[in-house]
């Protein structure tokens, strides 16, 4: 009898999300941004299975994680999530939109919502507004491939290429976009780059012209210039990612010690 019960449980659901690289960015109004992205295989995985409060795990471990509460909160239900990362947390790729989001298509399916993906994706984007993580990562999460917005609306290429990267650390988002003169800095250097970019050009133009973008915000690090500076001398190009103390390259092989792809896939149920 009890074996039977314990058969009849609902099972927990799992969602995957890619994780995000945001090589240039332009914060306008506080929820939204302007800027180019592509979508890495490597991301976060979500499973979610119902419970009478909320409890979220990440990388087995108990953790706050503001963005993927405020979504069950939203939601308007309890459930125990466990997280798990295959990209380095708070470095650059979009760890918490992710989260968010694939969290946010496993209670859906789990607790039986109802809800359609557009709702789910508008939900995860307040989610993480709010806690101040992200201002439009879950959008590339959603869709994989290249994702930009120059101020025509979200464009969408089908991408794929080899991209290493290495991470020295995080940077905080909310204290990127708490500071005025930062985030002035950061909107003139944006709108900048993002005049001369050609979304259709090889991945290796993109990465090269992001960082003198890079520069010009004042957020690299002496760590990020100097592994940039050894890609670049070895043929390929390398920018930092945004936000994190992290260095992305194409177009050359072995000069950092970690490897992806951009993936056309987008966040969905496994």
């Amino acid at each position: 009898m009890i074996a039977r019960l314990l058969d009849d449980r609902p099972m927990p659901v799992t969602a995957h999300a890619p994780g995000s690289v945001t090589p240039i960015f332009v914060p306008r109004d506080g929820q939204s941004s302007l800027g180019i992205s592509f979508a890495t295989a490597d991301g976060v995985t979500a499973t979610v299975e119902s419970a009478r409060e909320t409890l979220v795990y990440l990388d087995g471990r108990p953790a706050q994680v503001a963005p993927v509460s405020g979504l069950l909160d939203r939601l308007g239900v309890s459930a125990t999530v466990r997280l798990d990362t295959a990209v380095p947390i708070g470095c650059g790729f979009g760890v918490s939109g992710a989260a968010t989001l694939a969290t946010a298509l496993a209670t859906n399916e789990r607790m039986s919502l109802g809800h359609d993906r557009e709702a789910l994706l508008e939900a995860s984007h307040q989610a993480e507004v709010e806690a101040g993580t992200g201002l439009g990562d879950v959008f590339i999460q959603e869709r994989g491939g290249l994702v930009w917005n120059v101020g025509d609306g979200l464009e969408h290429a089908t991408r794929s290429a080899r991209i290493e990267y290495q991470s020295f650390g995080g940077i905080t988002t909310a204290a990127v976009l708490g500071d005025e003169s930062t985030v002035e800095q950061v909107t003139a250097a944006g709108r900048a780059a993002l005049s001369g970019i050609d979304p259709d050009g090889p991945v290796v133009d993109l990465v090269e012209a992001s960082w003198q973008f890079a520069r010009e915000t004042g957020l690299a690090t002496d760590r990020v210039a100097e592994a940039v500076a050894s890609v670049r001398a070895a043929g390929g190009a390398a920018t930092m990612a945004m936000i994190g103390e992290t260095v992305v390259a194409a177009g050359a092989e072995g000069g950092l010690k970690h490897e992806t792809h951009i993936t056309s896939e987008g966040a969905a149920l496994e």
